[in-house]
């Protein structure tokens, strides 16, 4: 079960790659206000483009890519291509796109904020236990020990497609500094595995995947596929 993870960053954005963007993508880059987010929002659709057109033989911009939300219908929701099971996150400078061609997928990458409240943020996240766990970590260690279990918990509703809609506080995932798992979901029973990925001292990432193999994870820099 090998899952391809492609790693942009907003330095990869470049005017040229709006073209190959469809009406809806273009429509949504152009509300956001702040140019690192059409940064990021760009680099995230081109990939996604751009990776699919090479499975299939086609242009980026003949790929047929479709966002519609399940509960207003605009195109804002999971990105859903033909064929393939993707995730896409960004934060930061950093994007990253999952790949699989047959099982769910969701990907979370997160800035490690120093400076947050984790105390205040785990009272709606996190569960007693983990809470607990995380209030056990030298005060200096929590912003990126509580980053940690929210990369997981995001992996997790993303790949089974509850996204916004789950209580992260039922979403149980092993301690920061023990492999990455989902141990409990209240009225969740399907298979799932969930890994860590390596993001750099700034960020946290994880994978998760519907299945019951644990996957093997192959990472690519997307820069020389953007500069392209």
């Amino acid at each position: 079960m090998t899952v391809e993870i492609w790693w942009g960053r907003t330095a990869d954005a470049r005017p040229g790659l709006v073209a190959e963007l469809n009406e809806a993508e273009q429509g949504r880059m152009a509300a956001y206000a702040r140019d690192e987010d059409k940064s990021r929002f760009l680099v995230g659709a081109t990939i996604v483009r751009r990776v699919l057109a090479g499975k299939l033989g086609i242009s980026p911009a003949d790929v047929v890519i479709d966002r519609t939300c399940a509960d207003c219908g605009r195109q804002h929701g999971k990105v859903v291509a033909d064929g393939m099971q993707l995730s896409v996150s960004h934060s930061g400078h950093r994007i990253v796109v999952a790949f699989h061609p047959s099982a769910a997928v969701g990907v979370d990458v997160e800035l490690i904020n120093p400076s947050i409240d984790t105390a205040s943020l785990a009272t709606v996240s996190l569960s007693d236990l983990e809470a607990d766990e995380l209030a056990a970590y030298p005060a200096d260690a929590r912003a990126r020990a509580f980053t940690q279990y929210w990369t997981r918990k995001e992996a997790v509703v993303k790949a089974t497609g509850d996204g916004i809609t789950a209580d992260l506080r039922k979403v149980i995932v092993s301690a920061p500094d023990q492999p990455a798992a989902l141990r409990e979901w209240a009225g969740y029973d399907g298979p799932i595995r969930l890994v860590d990925l390596p993001a750099g001292v700034e960020y946290a990432a994880a994978l998760a995947m519907l299945s019951d193999e644990t996957p093997e994870v192959r990472s690519f820099d997307a820069a020389p596929l953007l500069r392209s």
